[in-house]
């Protein structure tokens, strides 16, 4: 009896460090891969903030908790399975589908340059996609659906990168992994976004609560430093998404054009970092990672720009007309 149990205890301690052992492995990997979408989640945190610009303070952390749950929603709910699916029965889908979203990145990035160049005109091609209203709830609603949009399409990447990472794993591993690096990174963005808009909030009280001795005479600073520099760094957080949207959308483009036969581009990106690299040797990795993400921020920009009468005049219609006719089937 007694050598049954210790025979029973020790398949249980084995067990238990095979699963100790698998669970680090899970860890392990997660963060390789979660390392390897690192560009695309500063992009997601660049852009969030431009979402509650323009709103009530009260409104800013409920609204980033919408946007949170519908982003993890897209991550778990939608982009999960799918990426298991196409992976198993049409990996060849998959790049594509890539290319499709990092289209759109750049148009949205390529709305925002053009919003601020011609504003008049791009407030047009606003009106002409979407009727605009004043209605706070519908605007916030409004809000919310475009940051959830955006979002998908930057999650896509995330859990694009992270399974392209992941191709010597199993399935169930996989889908483990997935799902740790979707909910971690979800976690991450909007708890810094949390902090970035509601900093602002802090800096104030700060000022305010801040007793008016010497002791208290720094965070009365920071408090007033915080109030004044946030719009500022609001702003930069808008060019930088922005410019981040481009960027990746462009590369996303370039990269995945390699496999269609349509190499040159990214070689001829490939060739210009190296050869600015070996102009500035001290700076060599810098130099040539800015050529070529500018390279790539280049032909984001131009598709985009080339993407927004396309939206305009045939998407756009095309999408109103097929809302009308579900409308029509619906009431029918």
């Amino acid at each position: 009896m007694s050598v049954g149990l210790i025979a029973l205890l020790d398949d249980v301690a084995a067990l238990a460090k095979a699963a100790a052992a698998s669970l680090d492995d899970v860890v392990a990997q997660a963060g390789r891969a979660g390392a390897k979408a690192a560009g695309v989640v500063i992009d997601d945190a660049a852009v969030t903030p431009r979402y509650v610009t323009g709103l009530s303070a009260a409104r800013e952390l409920p609204i980033i908790a919408r946007i949170a749950i519908g982003s993890l929603k897209n991550k778990l709910v939608f982009l999960l399975p799918a990426a298991l699916v196409l992976s198993l029965l049409v990996p060849q889908a998959v790049t594509p589908l890539l290319m499709l979203g990092g289209l759109y990145l750049c148009y949205e990035g390529a709305e925002k340059v053009y919003e601020l160049v011609v504003p008049h005109a791009a407030r047009a091609h606003e009106t002409a996609l979407e009727t605009i209203s004043v209605d706070p709830k519908t605007f916030e609603d409004e809000k919310v659906a475009s940051a959830i949009r955006t979002d998908f399409i930057l999650s896509a990447e995330i859990m694009a990168i992270t399974l392209g990472s992941l191709s010597e794993s199993g399935l169930a591993m996989q889908a483990l992994i997935l799902a740790l690096v979707g909910t971690l990174i979800t976690a991450a963005v909007y708890g810094v976004v949390a902090l970035i808009v509601k900093a602002d909030d802090f800096g104030l009280w700060l000022a305010r609560r801040s007793s008016r001795s010497r002791t208290g005479a720094l965070p009365r600073m920071l408090g007033r430093g915080l109030v004044q520099g946030m719009p500022y760094l609001l702003k930069v957080l808008g060019l930088v998404g922005t410019a981040a949207m481009i960027w990746v959308g462009g590369g996303i483009i370039v990269h995945g054009a390699e496999g269609f036969g349509f190499a040159w581009l990214s070689h001829l990106l490939h060739d210009a970092g190296e050869g600015a690299a070996h102009a500035m040797p001290a700076v060599g990795g810098v130099v040539s990672w800015l050529v070529q993400a500018a390279g790539s921020g280049l032909v984001g920009i131009l598709l985009g720009l080339a993407a927004i009468p396309a939206v305009g005049y045939v998407v756009a219609p095309a999408w109103r007309w097929c809302a009308a006719r579900l409308r029509r089937m619906r009431t029918a």
